[in-house]
């Protein structure tokens, strides 16, 4: 039997009110916050992240679905949408258009890694990348926007961590310090971290090795080394999530190695979907367009997973879904009526009315069943004497109610 791809799901019909319930909270606090939506092709070439992510990532580096297509170009599917937005925002000059855009997104990635707990190769994320403007307000606001969305979906169990990692000058002045610290600690530390000590010192922090997060106690503090505007940058960061009452603590470890990222960072993170436990991260990345060729354009935005957030939801039991119900069931009493049937339903269906009927000849009896599990409103009956006087019944299934009306009212019958 030819199965689904490791590290892939089907997403069951079933599973599909949740998806959708999701995906409706996201576009109405999107909607409110005035962001619009972007679609971007589901694979970009392969320079693009290279560049866009970096080529000393784990990302780039182990976890890229990579291939040469037929005009031998290298091409990726896509492991994140920063990049595509902003590759998008330069192609098609939308800085002349307009000083700030404010974007979102729903889409699919891919990252060949372990599949585990709310972690999978093909996954799903939604997120948003405002290009075009400096103002720290826009840093709490895409904070905000990412809280408020948990939030709105019931969960709790939430930690919003943030941190500032500066302009590339004072990071640098940091980076040599943090190399000073570890130098003599460099061959006690993991494989990772030691060539990230030589390539991208920051990303020590990002290590889940017990040994190398000894290692690292005692370490300077980059937030001691900021520069002054980026002091009063995030202060400004901070004042503004208080006043939105959005509960916050500052993580020193929570770095973006890349060059391009400068002042915010964030993630929240949930106690409820085991050691992956991060929800949603992003921060901003005002060097970014400039690495893609682009000119200078500052940048903030944030990425949540999909998978993760719903299996933080049914952990705390937030999802309590209202019932999908079906307008009108048609039951079929008797034989050679399945094009009638067919006809009303297609009446009420182009009314906008939900509808369905029997397909399988089942019985009076079967079809009642079915209608029941479909939760359907009410059922009309076709067959018999009544129809061929021109009649149908219709019953209420909450109230056990029954009437009769004449077949042309199903033009204009109304329900409540």
């Amino acid at each position: 039997m030819i199965k689904a791809v490791t590290g892939t799901k089907d997403i069951l019909p079933s599973d599909i009110p949740k998806w959708k319930h999701l995906e409706s909270v996201v576009q109405t606090i999107f909607k409110n916050f005035n962001y619009s939506e972007i679609r971007t092709p589901i694979f970009e070439e392969t320079v693009l992240f290279a560049r866009g992510i970096g080529e000393e990532t784990d990302i780039v580096g182990k976890e890229m679905y990579t291939f040469l297509d037929k005009g031998q170009t290298s091409i990726t599917l896509k492991p994140e949408m920063t990049a595509s937005v902003v590759r998008a925002f330069i192609e098609h000059s939308l800085a002349s258009k307009q000083p700030l855009y404010k974007l979102y997104y729903i889409s699919p990635m891919f990252r060949q890694e372990r599949p585990q707990a709310g972690r999978l190769r093909q996954f799903h994320q939604f997120g948003v990348e405002a290009i075009g403007s400096e103002s720290p307000i826009l840093d709490a606001e895409i904070i905000q926007i990412a809280y408020d969305i948990l939030r709105r979906l019931g969960l709790k169990d939430l930690l919003v961590k943030i941190n500032s990692l500066g302009i590339p000058e004072s990071r640098e002045n940091y980076k040599k310090e943090l190399r000073h610290f570890l130098n003599d600690k460099k061959n006690k530390l993991s494989e990772d971290s030691q060539k990230r000590f030589d390539t991208n010192i920051l990303r020590v922090f990002d290590s889940k090795i017990e040994t190398d997060q000894e290692l690292l106690k005692g370490a300077p503090i980059l937030l001691d080394y900021l520069d002054e505007e980026s002091k009063i940058y995030f202060n400004i960061v901070r004042n503004i999530l208080r006043e939105a009452d959005i509960p916050f603590e500052i993580d020193t470890k929570l770095v973006r190695g890349l060059d391009y990222y400068a002042k915010t960072t964030f993630e929240i993170i949930s106690g409820k979907v085991g050691s992956q436990n991060a929800l949603c991260g992003g921060g901003r990345y005002d060097l970014l367009a400039e690495q893609l060729e682009g000119k200078p354009t500052p940048g903030v935005g944030f990425a949540a997973g999909i998978e993760r957030i719903l299996l933080a939801c049914e952990n705390e039991k937030t999802l309590s879904l209202p019932e999908e119900k079906l307008d009108f069931y048609i039951v079929t009493v008797g034989e050679n009526l399945i094009e009638k049937v067919y006809n009303a339903a297609s009446i009420l269906r182009r009314r906008n009315f939900s509808v369905e009927f029997d397909y399988l000849d089942r019985s009076a009896k079967a079809q009642m069943r079915e209608a029941n599990k479909l939760n359907a409103r009410f059922v009309i009956f076709f067959g018999g004497d009544e129809y061929s006087n021109g009649y149908f019944s219709l019953k209420n299934m909450q109230t056990g109610e029954q009437k009769q009306f004449p077949l042309e009212d199903l033009k204009t019958i109304v329900i409540e």
